[in-house]
């Protein structure tokens, strides 16, 4: 069965979809407020601390686009529970972990599985809604992805307190399993557009291998070795870019970044927003328990009001997008998130509770505003063939974002700390380090605003109707 959208209600699907959205930030949300009580047990620096974040987004970056060409090729129901299903068990893998190392190969794996499972579902929830209905759906997704965002922190501060960090793995692994059950009930059939078409694998691992040596490269980019990966992953990407165009099946048709001028400018967009968004819950939470002495249960409160604001803006500017013109929907939102950025510069040892819940409640309307209309517009602007692959490209732009942020953070933290841990007679060098963090944030965002206005809008293909 190729297209299953009418043998299931929409809404169902609408259902499983948003659970998944919301099961995999709410991991992340919960493990950042968990950090420094991890770090103090396995005596992490701040650098390896990053990494217990970094390893989780690298493996996703590296899974997606490939997991999207295949599953429009098997079927997307099919990679959902291998999504589902490997999400489980590196989340019982996490909570049982009792060095560094296993805990990172944990993460690794949860990567795999997060960038398999959400991908599937993304791109069957695009495919069942019409154009006229996608922006509210897609809206609706997204509040589940940032009321994982708002529940995380204050859940993951009482698990963590009450219980341990490994129960947030554990909550994880189990809502995981509770997913795959649900798609066994309720989803019948199989979607999948490309079937009988091969799989480029010769490209897939060039994608790979060049993405995450590029990654990891930029990471440790003041080392000698950093610059060396940092090459070899550019040339890696090159020589992926040169297949492509030359193979009779690709993983990616790069003749979207060629004549797709809504699809560039968007997902550039949407690459430097979350280069310049993401690491700011990592370094709020170190922030508020290290510099402010919060509890990760009260750092998780103060985090929340950034989260809940954008639960409640997506949705919004999601049914808004379906009747007004994307572009400038998302770059109002992008706007807002500058303004908070530039609050977020002056943070010190000595700032305003106040000042710190506004900024995040500018930057949490920011990201609602911004978020579902840029996804609204990639996705519309591919046919239904290359859903799979809009998805995975879509989740790749912000995958490889959250890992330039948090590389942005590890190089300034080796910068201005060296491998010191986050110990008060480091505060000061820890505030810099933030303080420029947030310069250079700032300064990519505005870029975003230009990039995103650059977008045109107006041949939008629908996907589906």
């Amino acid at each position: 069965m190729k297209n299953a959208a009418g043998a299931v209600n929409k809404n169902i699907i609408l259902v499983i979809a948003t659970i998944t959205s919301f099961i995999m930030p709410f991991l992340v949300a919960s493990v950042n407020v968990a950090l420094p009580t991890m770090g103090r047990e396995f005596a992490m620096e701040a650098v390896v601390m990053t990494w217990v974040s970094t390893v989780y987004f690298l493996a996703i970056a590296m899974i997606q686009v490939p997991a999207g060409r295949l599953s429009d090729i098997f079927g997307r129901k099919k990679f959902f529970i291998i999504g589902l299903l490997l999400s489980a068990i590196a989340s019982f893998l996490g909570g049982a972990a009792n060095s560094v190392v296993m805990l990172l190969i944990a993460r690794a794996l949860q990567g795999i599985g997060a960038g398999i499972a959400f991908n599937a579902s993304f791109s069957i929830l695009t495919s069942i809604f019409p154009a006229t209905e996608r922006g509210r759906a897609l809206g609706l997704n997204m509040a589940g992805t940032y009321t994982g965002l708002s529940l995380g922190p204050f859940i993951g501060g009482v698990m963590t307190e009450q219980f341990g960090w490994p129960s947030i793995f554990n909550l994880s692994g189990l809502l995981s399993v509770v997913l795959v059950v649900m798609v066994f009930l309720t989803l019948k059939g199989e979607w999948k557009e490309a079937g009988g078409e091969s799989f480029d694998i010769i490209g897939s691992v060039a994608f790979s291998i060049g993405l995450a040596l590029l990654m990891y490269g930029f990471s440790v980019i003041i080392t000698g070795l950093g610059v060396t990966l940092f090459v070899l992953g550019a040339l890696g990407l090159v020589f992926f870019a040169w297949w492509e165009i030359r193979t009779p099946s690709p993983i990616f048709d790069l003749t979207l970044f060629r004549r797709n001028r809504v699809f560039v400018f968007s997902n550039l967009a949407m690459l430097l927003t979350y280069v310049s968004t993401f690491a700011l819950n990592f370094l709020m939470s170190l922030y508020l328990q290290y510099i402010n002495g919060f509890s990760p249960q009260t750092a998780g409160l103060v985090l929340i009001s950034a989260s809940v604001l954008m639960a409640v803006f997506t949705p919004l500017s999601g049914r808004i997008s379906d009747r007004i013109e994307p572009r400038l929907v998302a770059s109002v939102g992008l706007v807002i998130i500058s303004v908070a950025l530039v609050f977020f510069i002056f943070l010190d040892d000595a700032t305003a509770l106040w000042w710190i819940i506004l900024s995040l409640a500018l930057y949490g309307i920011g990201i609602g505003v911004f978020s579902s209309p840029n996804s609204n517009a990639v996705m519309g602007s591919v046919d239904r063939k290359s859903l799979g692959v809009a998805a995975g490209t879509i989740g790749t732009m912000r995958t490889a974002g959250m890992m330039l942020s948090m590389g942005i953070m590890m190089v300034l933290f080796s910068l201005y700390m060296g491998q010191a841990e986050v110990t008060p007679e480091y505060y000061p060098q820890f505030l810099m380090s933030v303080r420029v963090g947030f310069i250079i944030f700032t300064a990519l965002c505005i870029g975003a605003v230009f990039v995103q206005m650059a977008a045109t809008f107006k041949k939008r293909r629908p996907a589906a109707g």
